[in-house]
């Protein structure tokens, strides 16, 4: 692999992660939170526990904004990892 790729790479998410630093200070961010229910599971949470998910992962190509954030319970956004929406939904119909 080129490791002038690599360092990109990296570097793109080292980006994306100051970005989302940033959006979690946003008053859009907080109201989101207020509301105390996980995107995936939709479970009630105290907002204190629940932590931003990228739907399109950073390490897939996804970008730290307000339309690729969502607030998940720890519990789904450690399962989920780094998979897309479409692979989430499926891995959740294995479980049923």
């Amino acid at each position: 692999m080129d490791p002038f790729a690599y360092t990109l790479a990296e570097e793109d998410i080292k980006r994306e992660k100051r970005k989302a630093y940033e959006l979690r200070k946003t008053q859009w961010w907080k109201r989101k939170l207020a509301l105390g229910v996980c995107n995936w599971c939709g479970k009630n949470f105290s907002p204190k526990t629940l932590t931003m998910d990228h739907i399109i992962p950073v390490s897939r190509g996804g970008k730290s904004v307000k339309g690729n954030v969502t607030p998940a319970c720890k519990e789904c956004n450690t399962k989920k990892k780094q998979l897309l929406p479409m692979e989430w939904d499926e891995y959740l119909k294995k479980l049923d």
